[in-house]
Formats: C-alpha cells, sequence, structure tokens
C-alpha cells in the first residue's frame, strides 16, 4: 500500500494558518507596546506631580534626592540628562549638579599637588561639604558620584575607581588599567605596597609589579621611599590617612622621593 502525499491544498492551509498566528502575534505585540507606553506615560505624568509637590525636599534633603533619583531610573528618567526642559526648570537639579561638579574640580585641584589626582571618596565629601558651609543645603556621596559621572561624560580626565567597598576619585587624564586598579586595591589598607607584596599576592613577576609602579610614580599618583626598613615603599597619598588630615606642600612631597 503506497502512502498518500501530502497535497497542495493541505500545503496552502497550513501556511496560511501560519500567516494568520503570525499576525495575530504582530498585533498582540503591537497592543502590548500601546499598553506599556501608556503606562510609562502615567507614571511620567504621576512622577512629575510627585516632583512639583515635593521639590523643596528633593532640593534640600540628600537622602529624599537619592530616592527621587531612584524612581526616575525605574522608568528611564534621567533628570540630569538636560539643562532645559521640565526638571531643570522645576527642581534646578541641572543648576544644583553644575555647580557640585564646579566645586569637586576646585577641591581636586587645589590637593593635586599633594595627592597627584587621586582622592577617596569620603575625603572629597568632607571638603566639599567644608566648602560649602553649614547653611548650605545637604549633599550626600551619591550626589559627589552622579555629579562626577556627568564630569566624565565631558572627557576632562574625571573617573572613579573601586576600592574597598568605596571609590578613589581620579581628576587628571591619566592612563590607569586593570593592573593599576589591582594595585590600588591592594595598597587601600596601609596606605603604601611593595613589590614583594604584589608578586605575593598578585602572583606576579618582578617586571610587571615594577613596571606599573613606576607609571604610578611618573604620574605623581604615587610617592617613593627609598629608605623604608626592609625594601621600597610605594606610598598613595590618597589612601594615607596621616598626608589626608592635613595639607602637605610640594616641598614636604619631595622629601620622600629620593
Amino acid at each position: 500500500m503506497h502512502r498518500r502525499g501530502v497535497g497542495a491544498g493541505a500545503i496552502a492551509r497550513k501556511k496560511l494558518a501560519e500567516a494568520k498566528y503570525k499576525e495575530r502575534g504582530t498585533v498582540l505585540a503591537e497592543d502590548q507596546i500601546v499598553q506599556m507606553s501608556k503606562q510609562l506615560e502615567t507614571f511620567k505624568t504621576h512622577l512629575e506631580e510627585f516632583a512639583s509637590k515635593h521639590k523643596q525636599e528633593i532640593r534640600k534633603s540628600a537622602q529624599f534626592r537619592v530616592q527621587f533619583q531612584e524612581m526616575c531610573a525605574t522608568i528611564g528618567v534621567d533628570p540630569l540628562a538636560s539643562g532645559k526642559g521640565f526638571w531643570s526648570e522645576m527642581l534646578g537639579v541641572g543648576d544644583f549638579y553644575y555647580e557640585l561638579g564646579v566645586q569637586i574640580i576646585e577641591v581636586c585641584l587645589a590637593l593635586k599637588h599633594r595627592n597627584g589626582g587621586l582622592i577617596t571618596l569620603d575625603e572629597l565629601h568632607q571638603r566639599v561639604l567644608k566648602g560649602r558651609g553649614k547653611f548650605a543645603q545637604d549633599v550626600s556621596q551619591d550626589d559627589l558620584v552622579r555629579a562626577i559621572k556627568k564630569l566624565k561624560a565631558m572627557g576632562n580626565g574625571f573617573g572613579m575607581i573601586p576600592v574597598g567597598g568605596s571609590y578613589l576619585v581620579q581628576s587628571v587624564p591619566a592612563e590607569l588599567n586593570m593592573d593599576h586598579t589591582v594595585v590600588l586595591q591592594l595598597a587601600e589598607k596601609k596606605g603604601y605596597v611593595t613589590v614583594s607584596e604584589i608578586k605575593e599576592s598578585l602572583k606576579w613577576e618582578r617586571e610587571r609589579a615594577c613596571h606599573v609602579l613606576d607609571h604610578l610614580l611618573k604620574e605623581g599618583l604615587a610617592w617613593l621611599d627609598s629608605q623604608a626598613t626592609g625594601e621600597p615603599q610605594y606610598w598613595l597619598p590618597a589612601l594615607f590617612s596621616e598626608l589626608s588630615s592635613r595639607d602637605i606642600t610640594p616641598e614636604e612631597a619631595n622629601q620622600m622621593v629620593p
């Protein structure tokens, strides 16, 4: 007995059914997109109403500002994306972060002779607060991070390096790769590092460790204490707590370099 082949009519009906399913799926997908767009627009409207009602709290309270930024992020709204429009005019957040960015630059420039362009986020926060005075609106570390990200987007050398659960803020256009970052993280606890410590902790060859440390010295991000007991120590002034507590002159810094 011969099996009957599939007829042309059956094939045509199958293709027609597939086309209808595909068309129906496209319609459903378009409906979902429309509904989602409507929901997002509703959320945005409510967010604008919330911002209008609580604009004073957003301006004055750092904690409230963080929560508001998180609310914005959930629907893809960035109040800092433009200096014009509703968010800037209503909240003045564009001006706030612009002024904060200027203060960050001023602090970093004032301390560059001491730290080579690296400063902990904690110290930057303390110095920015001190410079603003007790009657200025509060500023959180989250505010600093957002302002620094805007400075980074301008391409002027600003960036952040994760160290010990916080950040080092880089304010100079030095080329730092992953090797440099790992060494900075290794020096975080004591404020300095040696070639032997790098070799033992990171399992590097001596040449690799020396290459990284020489680069940090060249960029002014590290100081060399060649008279330390045992072997030379490479100090990272941005991580050195004693240096962080007072201003160091270039003359004092030179005493640590042979």
